[in-house]
């Protein structure tokens, strides 16, 4: 359990490698689709940050990316960090949506609105929220802690969630990132209290670690 105290600890949030769907700039939150050989390529051609522990998403485009960025090294799948539901608009994308009267109106909300059949905002940043509260809940005390971030592989949506949640500066979609990319930030955890701050862009540099 967390103590009274506040415990500080570095993460690095990376959004998985690209998919077919996402090359195609499709909505792709509860289907499970690999990783295409360009998302594949993309990721072995950049070093990454090394880490103490990993945690994932458990839907296969997380965990395979989480395996060619840290081959060797175990994972914990979090349910909670799966990405957003899109109802009606999953496996689509704007040339599908444009006529689409359900999709203008989510668009003329700022994306505020629920998914048709799919998810709200408020609910995804909750389950999200429990995810981290749960990767927070496994780690070990903080004088055990190695001088190394945590590394969690999720989903654009995941980190989109959480630091704009738990951050003080940044709204949701300003937490955007491409596939393959990330943040770095510090998590800040006591007794029903978690905020993030430093929260900058992962700087990836070509080759492998």
């Amino acid at each position: 359990m967390w103590n009274c105290t506040e415990n500080q600890i570095e993460f690095v949030f990376i959004r998985h490698g690209k998919t077919k769907a996402n090359q195609e700039k499709r909505y792709l939150g509860k289907t499970e689709e690999p990783l295409s050989e360009l998302g594949r390529e993309e990721l072995s051609g950049r070093r990454y940050p090394k880490i103490q522990s990993l945690f994932t998403s458990p839907m296969i485009r997380c965990r395979q990316t989480a395996e060619l960025l840290y081959p060797g090294l175990s994972y914990q799948c979090v349910s909670e960090w799966e990405e957003m539901d899109f109802g009606c608009f999953e496996g689509k994308n704007y040339e599908d949506l444009k006529d689409d009267a359900d999709y203008q109106r989510w668009i003329d909300s700022g994306g505020t609105l629920p998914f048709p059949k799919g998810e709200s905002r408020e609910a995804f940043i909750m389950r999200c929220g429990r995810g981290l509260e749960y990767v927070l809940e496994q780690l070990p005390k903080q004088e055990t802690l190695k001088n190394l971030p945590v590394g969690a592989i999720v989903h654009g949506g995941t980190i989109m969630a959480l630091l704009s949640h738990y951050g003080s500066c940044g709204d949701y979609f300003d937490y955007q990132c491409q596939n393959g990319e990330g943040y770095r930030c510090l998590v800040h955890f006591r007794k029903e209290s978690i905020r993030i701050t430093e929260i900058e862009k992962v700087v990836l540099e070509r080759g492998k670690a």
